[in-house]
């Protein structure tokens, strides 16, 4: 076999919904390895999610093409494969990163030996022609939703800023306010002596009159009072033979009285963070939203759970208030079929199927899968879904499938002990549910005041579509089964 056709260069795939880029996170192979059919040979970030890419070939690396924290265009090579790495050493020799973190440029004979792959079209999620070895299985990796197109991120490696500057006029220290200006040298103190200490010493003119008659040399001693001036116990101690070391004042030393950038912390903006921000904001500023909230006493839910928890059947299954929750939320959508749409310029499109989002919170980000036609399932199928829902989000294992085309969606902040909010709307969608934390309270029941578990619901809802009315008895029917689940589905269903 020739080198020719050796060596394949494996390039960057679409990896869906338009995405023009990604982000080298880790390489999980290097030059030399041997690899086999779907094994993962990266994981690469675009804005909608971690992508594990599996080899189209089995056989050796020859080269890497970019380092970890690159970002690379889709179509661009990232890794090449010696697919018969047994016929003998190829003519060329191998690409490999230089010490310094740069590629060289490599010679002609080895561009000539190497064998382009025909252009890709979008990487499904799960395996590209069979299981990967060890019995892993390539996967895409969700950490985010999206509906704008990616751009393309700023190369790491840019210059850092400068701190700040650190004045010192007589004793006290100055932060400088533009990070920019070229830093001020320490001026030479001298103290009442005549010379020149070299460094700068901070003492009150009796402690310099207390350290002249003792003679003891200021600049010898390291001092304990505020932003590292010397008082009279540092000079008498130093009179008395102890010993003390000398440690030049430094902006560190002073830092408690600084508020720059040395107690700052800079965090990039990208990947799913910078994800959620853009549609936020896009959601925010074009969606005129809407809020109402509503106080439920749920105390005949919470009995209606636990008496479902005790039942065979529902032993092994988790049961939550969420799950009543968003069965509250499906009933109440059959009703007002309006509340689940999307506005698309001209025209209303009201969809008969609820994909079901519940915001989740991971070390990524906030991510929001859903639930496919979740209003077909019936309540226990419900929870197995939601409790595989929350499971995957947790791991980190969430697909991009899961994540698109949600129509519906329950933020749960009450599991962060927060009563209710005002929460943005997923983009596309014309309503969130916010579920607040479930808590003892007084409440009216009956003519008398009682401890009862009450709760408060938060709905935002996109005004261009659902008006004032149809919102309202939207929440009134969602808090309606949650205050008497068993009547209300005798009454709906």
């Amino acid at each position: 076999m020739s080198d020719m056709s050796r060596i394949k260069t494996f390039n960057l795939p679409d990896l869906g919904e338009g995405l023009t880029e990604g982000e080298i996170l880790t390489w999980l192979v290097k030059v030399g390895d041997i690899i086999e059919l779907n094994q993962p040979i990266v994981e690469v970030e675009t804005a909608k999610a971690a992508v594990e890419i599996p080899a189209k070939w089995a056989g050796q690396v020859q080269a890497i093409h970019h380092p970890e924290g690159t970002t690379v265009e889709v179509g661009a090579p990232i890794i090449a494969i010696d697919t018969d790495p047994g016929a003998g050493p190829l003519d060329a020799p191998s690409t490999t990163a230089t010490p310094s973190g740069d590629l060289p440029t490599p010679s002609a004979a080895s561009l000539a030996a190497v064998e382009v792959a025909p252009a890709e079209g979008m990487v499904e999620p799960g395996l590209i022609g069979g299981a990967a070895p060890g019995g892993r299985t390539a996967v895409l990796v969700g950490y985010g939703p999206r509906t704008t197109s990616a751009k393309r991120r700023p190369r790491k490696g840019g210059v850092p800023a400068q701190a700040p500057t650190l004045a010192v006029d007589h004793g006290v220290v100055v932060g400088d306010k533009h990070p920019s200006t070229p830093i001020i040298p320490a001026p030479q103190v001298h103290d009442r002596r005549g010379g020149a200490t070299g460094g700068l010493v901070l003492a009150k003119p009796p402690v310099r009159k207390l350290a002249k008659d003792l003679g003891v040399d200021l600049a010898t001693l390291t001092g304990s009072g505020p932003l590292g001036a010397i008082t009279r116990e540092d000079v008498q101690q130093a009179a008395n033979g102890a010993t003390v070391v000398a440690e030049p004042i430094t902006a560190t030393a002073t830092s408690a009285a600084s508020f720059g950038a040395d107690r700052e912390q800079r965090i990039p903006v990208k990947g799913v963070r910078k994800l959620t921000a853009e549609n936020m904001s896009r959601s925010a500023f074009t969606a005129p939203h809407v809020t109402e909230f509503l106080t439920v006493d749920v105390t005949r839910a919470m009995k209606a759970l636990e008496r479902l928890r005790n039942r065979r059947e529902w032993r092994d299954v988790r049961v939550s208030p969420l799950l009543l929750v968003a069965k509250a939320v499906l009933l109440a959508v059959k009703r007002h079929p309006m509340v689940n749409s999307t506005w698309a310029g001209d025209e209303i499109v009201v969809k008969e199927y609820v994909n079901l989002g519940i915001a989740a919170a991971t070390e990524r980000g906030l991510i929001v899968p859903n639930v496919k036609d979740a209003g077909r399932l019936s309540l226990r199928e419900l929870a197995d879904s939601l409790t595989d829902l929350v499971q995957t989000a947790k791991s980190g294992r969430t697909s991009p499938a899961d994540m698109s085309g949600g129509t519906l969606t329950i933020t749960n902040v009450g599991v962060f002990g927060v009563d209710t909010g005002t929460p943005i709307l997923p983009p596309g969608e014309s309503a969130i549910l916010a579920f607040g934390a479930v808590r003892e309270m007084p409440w009216v029941h009956k003519g008398k005041v009682k401890v009862r578990q009450v709760t408060t619901l938060g709905l935002s809802f996109d005004h261009r579509i659902i008006d004032g009315e149809l919102g309202s008895k939207f929440l009134r029917d969602i808090g309606d089964f949650l205050a008497d689940p068993e009547a209300a589905l005798l009454a709906w269903t």
